[in-house]
C-alpha cells in the first residue's frame, strides 16, 4: 500500500544516495581549514572528483576495489597535486570522512518522511562499515530501514546491478520508489533503472543527460515532501 504522494506519484519508498546527499562530503577536508587554508577547497574538490572517477574506471575495467581503498587512493593524489606539503594531515583527513557531518536539513526531513509511513534507505557506493559509522556519528541513528552498499555486488553505480538492490533487499520495485541524489549522474542512472528521480540540486547547477531526466528537483531535503 502506498502511503505518500511524491510529485503526484504514489510511492512506498524513498532511497538516498548518501555521499553529497546526506553527507557533506567536504566537511573531512574543511575541519584541517586551519592548516591549509587557500587550498583547502581545491583539494576537496580534486579528491571528490577522483575517488568518483575511480569508481567509474574500476567498473568499467571490471576491477571492483572498495570505496574505503579508492577515497584513501584518491586523497593520496589530491595531497600530492595540491598539497604536496601537507602529507602528514592525510590520516585526520581520512579519519574526519568515516564521521561526515550530515547536511542540517537531513535528519528533519527523515523524520517528516518517516512520519508519514513512507520506508526510507540509504543505496551507496560506501561500504557497508562506512555507512553505518557515517549514520551512527551523524546521529541518524533509526531513521532508515536499510543501508545499501555496492560492495555486496562488487561494481559501482551507476551499474545497473547496483540499484537492483533496493527491490532485491526492501521488496519494493524501482517504480514505487523515489530515488533522492545530489550527483546528476546518479539520478541518469537511477532514471534509466526506472526510479522516480529528484535531483538534490543544492548548488543550482545547470541539468545535462537530458535523456535521462529527474521527475523533480529539489534545493534542499526540506522540500521532498513538496516535490
Amino acid at each position: 500500500m502506498t502511503t505518500k504522494i511524491i510529485k503526484g506519484k504514489p510511492v512506498e519508498a524513498v532511497v538516498f544516495d548518501a555521499y553529497g546527499t546526506i553527507f557533506d562530503v567536504h566537511a573531512a577536508v574543511m575541519k584541517c581549514a586551519v592548516e591549509l587554508g587557500a587550498l583547502a577547497r581545491p583539494l576537496s574538490e580534486l579528491w571528490r572528483s577522483k575517488q568518483l572517477e575511480y569508481t567509474w574506471i574500476r567498473s568499467l575495467s571490471n576491477r571492483y576495489a572498495s570505496f574505503w581503498q579508492l577515497t584513501e587512493t584518491s586523497l593520496d593524489y589530491a595531497l600530492a597535486t595540491i598539497a604536496p606539503d601537507h602529507l602528514a594531515l592525510r590520516d585526520a583527513i581520512l579519519e574526519a570522512y568515516r564521521d561526515l557531518d550530515a547536511y542540517g536539513d537531513a535528519a528533519s526531513a527523515l523524520l517528516a518522511l518517516r512520519s508519514t509511513g513512507l520506508k526510507t534507505a540509504i543505496l551507496s557506493n560506501g561500504d557497508t562499515n562506512m555507512l553505518e559509522r557515517a549514520v551512527t556519528s551523524a546521529h541518524l541513528d533509526g531513521l532508515f530501514d536499510a543501508l545499501l552498499s555496492v560492495e555486496t555486488v562488487g561494481i559501482f553505480k551507476t551499474d545497473p546491478a547496483a540499484y537492483r538492490l533496493v527491490e532485491q533487499n526492501m521488496g519494493v520495485t524501482p517504480s514505487a520508489t523515489a530515488f533522492v541524489s545530489s550527483n546528476r549522474w546518479d539520478i541518469a542512472g537511477a532514471n534509466v533503472a526506472g526510479f522516480h528521480c529528484i535531483w538534490l540540486n543544492r548548488l543550482r547547477r545547470a541539468d545535462e543527460y537530458v535523456d535521462m531526466a529527474p521527475a523533480a528537483i529539489i534545493q534542499t531535503l526540506g522540500d521532498l515532501l513538496e516535490a
